[in-house]
C-alpha cells in the first residue's frame, strides 16, 4: 500500500507539473522568450499612418509566436485605455504638439517607447496645379477654393492648430471650415484631384496622399504649423514587465516616409479592402531585409 501511494503521489505530481508546463505554455512566448503572449495595439480610427505600422507589427509579432489583437477607438479612448491597461501598445502617438494634451493628461500612467518616425508635420495642402502656393494668398484667392477648408474629426490636434493659428493668421475666417472625418476630407479631396479642381484640405506628413494624389503643401510664412513632429510609441505603465522583448523591439523600431509610404501605398491605394493581412505579408515579403532588421536586436 506504502509502494502504491508513492506512485499515486508521484504521478500526480508529474500531472501537476505537466499542467503547470502547459500554463505557462499558453500564457507566454516560446523558444526562451519570456514575454506574454497576447498583446493588444490600440489604433487611431482613420489615422492611416498608425493603421500601417499596427498592421505591420501584428504580422511581425504574430510570427514571432504573439496573439496580437487590434482594437480601433478614437484619439481620448485609446489614451485613457492605455492609461488603465485596457491597451498594452500605440504606435502613433505625435509629439511635442498635437498630443501632447494627451500626454500631459495620463503620462503617469503610459510609458513612451522612442519616436519611429521623425520627419512628420502638421500641414495644409491643396491640389498640385492650385493658383497659390503660400497660405498668405488663400484669404484673396478664397473663392477659388468655394471658400472652404476641409478639415478632418473636431477634436484632432491639427483640427485645434488650424482653427487657433492657422485661420486668425492669415484672416481665413470667411472662409468656412468644415469638420467631420479624416475618411471625409479623403473622399473630397480625391474626387477634387480626379475632377481638375482647386481644394485646400488640413492634412500631415507622413500620409499616402503624398505620394498617390497630385497635390502640395502651401508654405506657411508665420510659422503656424512650424513645429516638426515625431510619432511614438507608447505603452501602459508595465508593459515592459510584461513584453520585455516586444519592448525591446519597439523601442528600436525606425521606418522613413519611403518605406512608410510604399507600405501605405500597399494598403490604401493599391488596393480597396479591408482585409491588410495578405497586403501586408506580400509587402513583407517585398521588403523582407528590412522587416528582419525589425526584430534583429
Amino acid at each position: 500500500m506504502k509502494n502504491r501511494s508513492r506512485s499515486l503521489i508521484a504521478a500526480g505530481a508529474v500531472g501537476l507539473l505537466a499542467l503547470t508546463g502547459c500554463a505557462s505554455a499558453e500564457e507566454s512566448v516560446g523558444g526562451g522568450n519570456k514575454d506574454k503572449k497576447d498583446l493588444t495595439i490600440a489604433v487611431f480610427n482613420g489615422w492611416d499612418e498608425g493603421v500601417a505600422a499596427s498592421e505591420l507589427w501584428k504580422a511581425v509579432l504574430d510570427e514571432k509566436g504573439y496573439n496580437v489583437e487590434l482594437e480601433y477607438a478614437d484619439v481620448a479612448p485609446v489614451y485613457s485605455g492605455l492609461s488603465t491597461g485596457d491597451y498594452d501598445l500605440n504606435l502613433d502617438v505625435w509629439m511635442p504638439e498635437t498630443h501632447a494634451s494627451y500626454v500631459k493628461e495620463y503620462g503617469d500612467d503610459i510609458v513612451d517607447l522612442g519616436a519611429w518616425n521623425e520627419e512628420s508635420r502638421l500641414t495644409i495642402a491643396v491640389n498640385e496645379d492650385a493658383p497659390i502656393d503660400s497660405l498668405d494668398e488663400l484669404a484673396k484667392n478664397a473663392d477659388k477654393f468655394g471658400n472652404r477648408i476641409v478639415g478632418i474629426e473636431p477634436g484632432a490636434g491639427l483640427t485645434a492648430a488650424t482653427t487657433d493659428r492657422v485661420i486668425p493668421a492669415y484672416g481665413l475666417e470667411k472662409m468656412e471650415y468644415l469638420t467631420s472625418s479624416t475618411a471625409a476630407m479623403l473622399t473630397e479631396l480625391t474626387a477634387a484631384t480626379k475632377a481638375g479642381e482647386n481644394i485646400a484640405v488640413t492634412l500631415w506628413e507622413p500620409h499616402w496622399a503624398y505620394s498617390s494624389l497630385p497635390i502640395k503643401t502651401l508654405e506657411d510664412p508665420e510659422g503656424t504649423l512650424k513645429n516638426v513632429e515625431s510619432i511614438h510609441a507608447y505603452g501602459r505603465k508595465d508593459v515592459a514587465k510584461d513584453f520585455p522583448q516586444a519592448t525591446k523591439w519597439i523601442k528600436g523600431f525606425d521606418m522613413d516616409l519611403e518605406k512608410l509610404y510604399s507600405l501605405e501605398k500597399a494598403m490604401f491605394v493599391d488596393y480597396d479592402g479591408q482585409d491588410y493581412a495578405p497586403i501586408v505579408k506580400k509587402w513583407i515579403g517585398e521588403n523582407q531585409e528590412y522587416v528582419d532588421s525589425m526584430t534583429a536586436k
